[in-house]
């Protein structure tokens, strides 16, 4: 049965690999979550939860400190009908809704707790579930040689070709590798990478503007700007862990 609580994790914690029989929603209150399974890993700011759908093995890594609030839910109640671990959009009012019911003591089915359930239900069937958050994870070797490359530097700034000629392949063949194997441009999945590499420095309370150069953006206005495109609101009021 997958949990319905409260867990805090220190800074760097995690959960190792496991399975529920049941869906799970992953929120981090505070700080940042990253899920990660075999197919890729998702991350997950104060603005966005993760659907985790029953059956599938996966992990928890903590960024910064952090308030995890779980919430498990039987295989018949799929309010988005999601078959594959997916970031949500968290409102305001989804926020304090999944703090308050993985904080209240579990009492069954009490007509307060199921009240609050059933509001909590109806906020995420419209919640947005098409967030940018996924990070693939390759399984063409030379998409992986390349993949770990820009993961120990994600500021890393070559072309495609350049790249290429370090792991052996011409730049066609890694975008057609890209597209088939990961389902995304190589500009798209580096900048996931990057914008997954810029939350864990935010919650570690790195400079704006040390953030962008790390992370490989050409101005703090450009990162800035697609920071916001993404998560909703600017780097600058990111909280820290």
């Amino acid at each position: 049965m997958a949990p319905t609580r409260t867990r805090r994790l220190a800074p760097g914690g995690s959960i190792d690999a496991h399975r529920h029989d049941d869906h799970q929603i992953v929120y981090a209150g505070r700080g940042v979550l990253t899920v990660t399974t075999d197919t890729g890993s998702w991350v997950a700011p104060g603005t966005r939860a993760i659907w985790v759908p029953a059956g599938v093995v996966h992990a928890h890594r903590a960024y910064g400190e952090l308030d995890l609030h779980l919430v498990g839910l039987p295989v018949t109640e799929n309010p988005l009908g999601l078959d594959a671990p997916t970031v949500l959009a968290v409102s305001p009012l989804l926020r304090e809704l999944l703090i308050a019911y993985t904080r209240a003591e579990d009492d069954g089915e009490s007509p307060e707790r199921a009240r609050l359930r059933a509001v909590l239900l109806d906020r995420l069937r419209t919640s947005d579930a098409q967030q940018p958050l996924h990070l693939p994870t390759p399984t063409a070797p030379q998409l992986r040689d390349l993949c770990a490359i820009l993961q120990a530097d994600p500021g890393d700034g070559r072309t495609l070709a350049e790249l290429g000629r370090q792991v052996g392949a011409g730049d066609r063949t890694l975008s057609r590798l890209f597209r088939s194997d990961l389902g995304m441009t190589f500009p798209q999945w580096r900048t996931q990478l990057r914008l997954h590499h810029a939350l864990i420095l935010l919650t570690e309370r790195t400079p704006v503007t040390a953030v962008a150069h790390q992370c490989g953006w050409s101005s703090a206005s450009a990162f800035i700007e697609v920071f916001r495109r993404a998560f909703g609101h600017t780097p600058g009021s990111h909280p820290a862990g």
